[in-house]
């Protein structure tokens, strides 16, 4: 009988105490997991490092004139412009039928865009030349069942459509696109700005943002100072980020991610270590006088230690696996009630968080398990098997 044998008959000799440790250690870990790979998804959008967005310099939420839009896109150093506005739409029930919908100028998009959309030819000149054309990524189509050329609405829950007088535009759905992993466009429903302006019964010829590429990513800095610079002490001032820096303010709308993270997560792992570590020191203690039979026997006091904290790191990373696989389980159900199938477009468990897992695994089966481990190394034979 080895080592290891000996350290798992002597973790699971009560296996209901086991289990209950194994369990919490699990939710520690599946809180852990979800909650790190959400902050991701949210947070970590691959852009192009050439990408510039210039908004106002009060929010996001503020707009700003459309004659913008011609000087930045003639600025020196900018290669290709375009605009959009946020359209705050859903589809059928607003709890859960939430899109992010985007009013854009479709010519300027497509170029701007025209690496992170995989559109067909077809689905291009639709959406070109049809002025209630839509463009819907997969996981989007996938969730609701739409398909090329089928009639939907969308409701705004900020605007209110001249035409009709409610909330609700037609819109044809010109084509359904993919886009690569981590893209910002991945879940972005599309719609065209002159229908989106024609319509609408406030803030006609106005644009939430300009997005651009530069001609290199060299140039940003001075690009953006150029702008901001040409637009202050005007009504409408401007801020001109990179478009990693704009989804992450975006994206902090939601509330600040990492620190529930933080705080959810820290509870939980500071509850964890003092159950687990209360129990290991318990079970050690149960176990004097079989820890002085081993010494007598002639396990060495370093070999003891050895086992009594091998035990800890064992529990610790039986947990830290249980929770890790019901977290990529619960993600990807997520996902696929969301459209994403459990690949593109939905949230899964990214390989920084398997790193992350291993390394807060190991510290908890070293730190719980430390101090009970050192308690049996110092343990003397007659003190052992003296003890009742």
């Amino acid at each position: 009988m080895n080592d290891l044998t000996l350290m798992r008959k002597n973790l699971f000799r009560k296996p209901v105490r086991t289990s209950l440790l194994l369990i919490s250690i699990l939710i520690a870990f599946l809180l852990f997991g979800v909650l790190v790979s959400f902050n991701i998804a949210i947070t970590d959008v691959r852009t192009a490092p050439n990408r510039m967005v210039t908004l106002s310099k009060i929010n996001f939420t503020e707009t700003l004139p459309i004659a913008y839009f011609d000087r930045v896109e003639h600025m020196d150093g900018v290669l290709a412009a375009t605009h959009m506005n946020w359209f705050g739409g859903y589809y059928q029930d607003p709890r859960s039928g939430f899109l992010a919908t985007f009013a854009v100028d479709a010519p300027t998009y497509l170029e701007v865009y025209k690496d992170d959309l995989m559109l067909t030819p077809q689905a291009r000149e639709t959406f070109l030349h049809e002025r209630t054309a839509l463009l819907a990524p997969r996981n989007i189509a996938d969730k609701y069942h739409w398909r090329v050329g089928q009639h939907i609405p969308l409701q705004s829950n900020i605007f209110t459509n001249a035409t009709t007088g409610n909330h609700t535009w037609d819109f044809l759905i010109a084509g359904i696109f993919e886009t690569p992993d981590g893209n910002s466009q991945a879940n972005s429903v599309l719609i065209r700005y002159d229908y989106f302006n024609d319509t609408i019964t406030f803030s006609k010829d106005r644009i939430g943002w300009i997005s651009f590429l530069t001609t290199s990513a060299g140039v940003n800095d001075r690009v953006a100072h150029a702008i901001d610079t040409r637009f202050a002490n005007s009504q409408d001032e401007t801020s001109t980020q990179d478009a990693a820096t704009f989804n992450r303010s975006f994206a902090a709308q939601l509330g600040n991610i990492a620190l529930v993270v933080t705080l959810v997560v820290g509870a939980a792992f500071a509850a964890i270590l003092l159950i687990v570590g209360t129990t290991i020191a318990l079970a050690v203690r149960e176990r004097t006088k079989e820890i002085g039979v081993m010494k007598t026997l002639g396990f060495s006091s370093g070999r003891v230690l050895r086992m009594v904290l091998g035990e800890s790191l064992l529990l610790s990373f039986l947990g830290a696996a249980l929770g890790t696989g019901a977290a990529a389980g619960v993600l990807f159900l997520l996902s696929k009630a969301n459209g994403g199938g459990g690949g593109a477009g939905g949230i899964h468990l990214y390989p920084i968080v398997y790193a992350m897992v291993a390394a807060i695994a190991l510290a908890l089966g070293l730190v719980t398990g430390l101090l009970p481990a050192l308690s049996a190394y110092r343990l003397r034979i007659v003190e052992a098997l003296g003890r009742k």
